[in-house]
């Protein structure tokens, strides 16, 4: 899904907080990992299910969302011990969503039953972090527009001073007092930090830290709900340093349940489309297994040694039992990657994203360019790859070839 379809989805709704007076369309817990993980335990729990409806209790209590939230947040277990945090945790977000209307809530009793409305676009901000960040972004921003609020924080982004930082406050502040029944500026600081965080985030701004502006521009690590996470670092490189040059001066990161999660969502993400798009079908075409199921999502450069790219679905590739334990790993050593079969993936990988990319096969878009170009950069100790242009496929096949030829 691209941001020209997203907006369009956007603009069929009139978000202005005057009209509609609510103060919770977005809200402390409303972070892009946050969102992202609420939205993968949405469609993971309605996935095999005939009645797609839910309450934030079936999201909260289901065994998925229990066994992701406890490992990933340090938090108990919510079927243990219920609390109001739990509550904020799961049904803020579940409201966001509501509000921009990707699903729909109906009074039920004390509570709200929810329907999906647009399952693409869901999925789509569930299947990463980096989707989740780029859904909210256009959403605040046209929130902000159909409210008349957008020029102030453009006044502020142009001149990232002391004054213009506390203009915007204060109006953003007192509008929300005068529209929504939010009535005291605390609540309204701490929702306005979710609010311009991550447009500042994206235009690579000063934002707002511990209630003033901030002393530097807003990363992504900042606008996280839990810990930063290595792409963040990676991300924050000095300009004058290569990738490899970086990397090498950073810790090796350990493994914490954030990162296997991560994994493990884009591994089952990568077999769902797989199975659903592809008939579950090999992505290395080979005519003695062409009837065996795909049921390895096989990491083209592995995760031990390339963290940073792990769970990007751009290194992973559908392969048989047979292709992943035989030829990748040969004597079924997963330590161990051949290096040739390796380059057969990255050839047949660029074929899929190609394929995909292009809507070649009528399925939703799930692949990204640039972060295609980032596995091959990180995986082949270059900067190259970010050299081609945009959709050059057999720019990137050329340029492969080099590093195994």
């Amino acid at each position: 899904m691209d941001n020209t379809t997203i907006q369009k989805f956007l603009d069929e709704h009139d978000y202005d907080i005057r009209k509609t007076h609510n103060g919770r369309w977005i809200d402390q817990k409303c972070t892009m990992d946050v969102v992202c993980l609420v939205s993968d335990c949405i469609v993971e729990y309605t996935s095999n299910r005939e009645d797609k409806r839910f309450t934030v209790n079936d999201i909260w209590y289901s065994d998925y969302t229990v066994e992701n939230v406890q490992q990933i947040f340090s938090k108990p277990n919510p079927t243990q011990k219920a609390s109001n945090e739990y509550d904020k945790y799961f049904g803020q977000p579940i409201k966001l969503l509501d509000a921009a209307g990707v699903i729909h809530g109906e009074k039920s009793g004390r509570g709200y039953t929810y329907s999906i409305v647009n399952q693409e676009l869901l999925e789509y901000i569930s299947f990463r972090e980096r989707n989740s960040f780029n859904f909210l972004c256009l959403y605040i921003e046209k929130v902000l527009k159909d409210s008349g609020l957008y020029r102030i924080f453009e006044y502020f982004f142009r001149l990232q001073d002391k004054n213009s930082f506390r203009e915007l406050k204060d109006a953003y502040t007192q509008f929300t007092i005068n529209y929504t029944p939010i009535n005291g500026a605390t609540e309204c600081g701490r929702i306005f930090t979710k609010v311009l965080n991550p447009l500042a985030c994206k235009y690579r701004k000063c934002g707002t830290e511990r209630g003033h502006i901030s002393k530097d521009i807003i990363t992504q690590d900042m606008i996280m709900y839990n810990q930063r996470n290595w792409r963040d670092i990676l991300s924050e490189k000095p300009k004058d340093m290569t990738r490899i040059e970086y990397e090498i001066t950073l810790p090796k990161p350990s493994e914490d349940c954030m990162t296997t999660y991560r994994i493990n969502r884009a591994k089952k993400n990568l077999r769902r489309f797989n199975d659903q798009y592809r008939n579950g079908k090999t992505e290395v075409y080979d005519e003695r297994h062409i009837k065996d199921p795909a049921t390895q999502m096989h990491h083209i450069f592995p995760a031990s040694d390339y963290p940073a790219i792990a769970d990007y679905l751009e290194n992973l590739i559908a392969l048989t039992p047979t292709q992943h334990y035989t030829y990748a790993h040969p004597n079924n050593n997963t330590q161990y990657i051949d290096r040739a079969y390796q380059y057969v993936c990255l050839i047949s990988k660029t074929g899929t994203i190609r394929d995909n990319l292009l809507g070649k096969n009528k399925a939703p878009i799930i692949y990204d360019f640039y972060l295609y170009q980032t596995v091959l950069n990180t995986g082949l100790g270059t900067e190259e790859f970010y050299e081609i242009q945009e959709l050059d496929f057999d720019g990137l096949l050329n340029c492969i070839e080099k590093y195994y030829v």
